[in-house]
């Protein structure tokens, strides 16, 4: 009896063990920030410029509603700039995408805004 319950504790810490491991990173509330910059999207690139320091990054689109924000805008060509403001997080680049070009990327988590006029100021190119 005393073996069947040791085995049970070990089965339980193994079990506590390999999820603790397995646990992706997620980014706390505290991680996520409004952010204002310039956004161009293509087939090939989705990147935003952080109007603050001109750092660029990749951009997730998590929503799926900011591809679609600027879609409806009807640019005649792809990668035309556009201002906008987002809620996200910065996340290290996936090595093994496109992404891997840029040192961060952007995981938007909400839409705040979107425009063609780019307001005056460091966003202005």
């Amino acid at each position: 009896m005393k073996l069947f319950k040791q085995a049970i504790v070990y089965v339980m810490l193994l079990g506590v063990a390999i999820t603790a491991c397995n646990r992706a990173e997620k980014p706390e509330e505290s991680d996520k920030r409004t952010v204002k910059g310039l956004y161009s999207f293509g087939p090939e690139m989705k990147s935003f410029t952080l109007c603050e320091d001109n750092r660029e990054y990749w951009v997730l689109d998590s929503v799926k509603n900011l591809e679609l924000s600027y879609s409806n805008l009807n640019f005649e060509k792809p990668y035309e700039p556009v201002y906008v403001e987002l809620e996200g997080y910065f996340a290290k680049s996936d090595t093994a995408t496109v992404s891997a070009d840029f040192d961060s990327t952007l995981v938007v988590t909400k839409v705040i805004k979107i425009s063609k006029e780019i307001p005056d100021g460091p966003c202005a190119q």
